[in-house]
């Protein structure tokens, strides 16, 4: 499995030989960002899935802390982020805007949905959705983290499930292979 992954993840010394990230040195470059096993895989999704719902385009900085702080797989945790996007991210804010609503109960108002991009500048643009979610105020901020938790623990704990079956599925693979080279012996 890790082989298979590792295909499409960079090159640790393509990343330390890039000028651009000579500043981070100590920081992004640790080989443990870069290193690709159960625990490092399973923390990396569930980083990505949390950060995943940080409102634009602020899901990969969160990342990239995420990982370094906890030392997972980062280029994995970068790519998680990538399951919200224009067809997901409004039915998860309304999940999200539900769950909110369930916890906190009160005088439900209807979800509007996130402001578009559009004309604006990047910071007028982030103050338009600044105003929106204070607009949905305690319900959708509620329920935001809940979800990205829950999403999260769902993430972490379907990797490490699925590491597991690969590695006792190989294991047996193994064993039959060895028993059956033994037989023909």
């Amino acid at each position: 499995m890790r082989r298979e992954i590792r295909k499409y993840l960079p090159d640790h010394e393509a990343i330390r030989n890039n000028r651009w990230l000579a500043p981070f040195e100590n920081t992004l470059l640790h080989p443990r960002l870069w290193d690709l096993n159960r625990r490092s895989a399973a923390g990396a999704v569930a980083a990505g899935m949390f950060c995943g719902l940080i409102p634009g385009p602020l899901q990969m900085l969160g990342a990239v802390i995420c990982a370094a702080v906890f030392r997972v797989n980062l280029p994995l945790a970068m790519l998680t982020t990538f399951y919200t996007n224009p067809f997901t991210i409004v039915p998860l804010y309304v999940v999200a805007y539900a769950i909110g609503q369930w916890v906190i109960p009160g005088p439900g108002q209807r979800f509007v949905p996130p402001p578009d991009w559009g004309d604006e500048s990047f910071t007028a643009w982030i103050r338009i959705l600044i105003d929106w979610m204070a607009g949905l105020g305690a319900p959708l901020a509620l329920g935001l983290v809940l979800l990205a938790s829950g999403l999260a623990l769902a993430g972490y704990v379907l990797v490490k499930l699925a590491w597991r079956i690969y590695l006792v599925r190989a294991w047996r693979h193994r064993r039959r292979e060895r028993a059956a080279r033994e037989s023909a012996a």
